[in-house]
């Protein structure tokens, strides 16, 4: 039976995404300079405001404004029109020492042996839509956001963009369960007061919108090109004007963008955000484990959809349990029990395990805090610090180590595809 699905994004400059990209540049640095840090740190955005809380145990001491002020100018956020940028706004640490009783179940003498740094369930998700084993209605999103983000950086095409944004893409499905055609397009996006006239503007929006920006987009993305069609329903800035937008316009707090930043209500969600946490917390590292493993189960050819869960005790290295759900769609002759027994034989979710494996005591999680966390294409890059003691250091790392198809052969071999 056809049916309709939706998912959302939101843009770099949206204050929850602010939010997720200063707890993460902070994430970042400490890891950078202590590996060791043990890091949980919230960031909340307001009208001229940045408040940091949370708590660190680590040997360093940083400079957080500079570092915050940093993130904002990168986003955009540079004009004193906007109520919010990286020069004048206020910023407020109330950064704190970790407890010791959590730390206590964290660390052990044996850095094998190190146990969750919290309780909670974990999911991971793929399916084969796209080339990147990522819901294709999520997919649009993001990419029309940040190829919204390319054009106003570029300030050639469109003049008048603002970093503040989100979209929203309806698929319909056949009765195959196959995405058809894209049924409807929202996306709004902040933007300068251009014309007096609220409906000239809202109109030239929506113009730039199909003329420019879905162009692009097929030119870009070839294989997306056969579910554009004229009957795609359109409701850009719907409310007919966003010009106050940013922190101004809406409070922004870390971890409110969950699904955005997974699967977009595909799959499922365990409930812990990801943005602020270093890898002992088992809500970000797990998440990346199961990611990791429904991609390359999927990859391998054992079902064309996945889902993964795994469950924690707080102080407890080794998992509670282990689900796996195929929906129906494996290839073996295993059913979901037995996969997920599999699954245990091949990979190691212990903290120790998962932190190990997939390089996550290095400073690369800026870059997960907008456009999803998932889905993304793994690189190495060059990543510059500024230490305590104001000199820079540099350190070459890996991205998206959970996004690498480096287990299909491990996993074709043990289930004899």
């Amino acid at each position: 039976m056809a049916y309709f699905f939706t998912s959302e994004s939101v843009s770099e400059g949206h204050p929850d995404k602010i939010a997720d990209q200063i707890s993460d540049a902070l994430i970042d640095h400490f890891l950078a300079l202590d590996p060791q840090s043990k890091v949980a740190c919230e960031t909340l955005v307001t009208t001229g405001q940045v408040v940091l809380a949370g708590e660190i145990k680590s040997d360093i001491y940083l400079d957080v404004q500079k570092i915050t002020r940093e993130v904002i100018r990168k986003i955009g956020y540079t004009k004193s029109e906007y109520k919010f940028d990286a020069e004048s706004c206020g910023i407020l640490s109330a950064l704190h020492e970790q407890s010791a009783d959590i730390n206590q179940g964290v660390e052990r003498k044996d850095p094998k042996e190190q146990g969750a740094g919290d309780q909670g369930m974990m999911f991971g998700y793929a399916t084969n839509e796209t080339a990147d084993y990522m819901p294709l209605a999520l997919d649009l999103s993001h990419k029309l956001l940040q190829e919204l983000a390319e054009l106003r950086r570029e300030n050639n095409e469109i003049k008048y963009l603002r970093p503040d944004a989100k979209s929203q893409v309806t698929l319909e499905y056949d009765d195959n369960n196959k995405p058809s055609r894209i049924h409807t397009i929202v996306l709004s996006t902040q933007h300068d007061d251009f014309n007096a006239d609220e409906t000239v503007m809202q109109k030239q929006i929506e113009a730039d919108v199909k003329n420019i920006l879905v162009p692009r987009i097929l030119n870009k993305y070839p294989e997306y090109a056969h579910l554009f069609n004229n009957e795609i329903t359109y409701h850009v800035n719907p409310t007919g004007k966003f010009v106050i937008g940013g922190p101004h316009g809406d409070t922004g707090l870390t971890g409110r963008k969950i699904i955005v930043d997974t699967y977009g209500g595909k799959g499922a969600h365990g409930g812990g955000a990801f943005s602020g946490k270093d890898p002992s917390k088992v809500d970000r590292s797990a998440a990346y484990a199961t990611r990791h493993i429904a991609k390359n189960l999927v990859a391998a050819g054992v079902a064309s959809e996945v889902l993964v869960q795994v469950s924690y005790a707080i102080g407890v290295a080794r998992p509670m349990a282990v689900y796996v759900n195929t929906y129906g769609t494996a290839t073996v002759s295993l059913n979901d029990a037995q996969i997920a027994e599999k699954v245990q034989e091949l990979f190691d979710l212990t903290p120790y395990g998962i932190e190990t494996s997939l390089e996550l005591r290095n400073p690369i999680y800026q870059e997960t805090a907008a456009y999803g966390h998932m889905g993304r294409r793994p690189e190495t890059k060059e990543k510059t610090f500024l230490g305590p003691d104001g000199k820079l250091l540099t350190k070459t790392v890996n991205l998206f180590t959970w996004e690498k198809l480096d287990r299909v052969n491990d996993i074709k071999q043990a289930f004899g595809l």
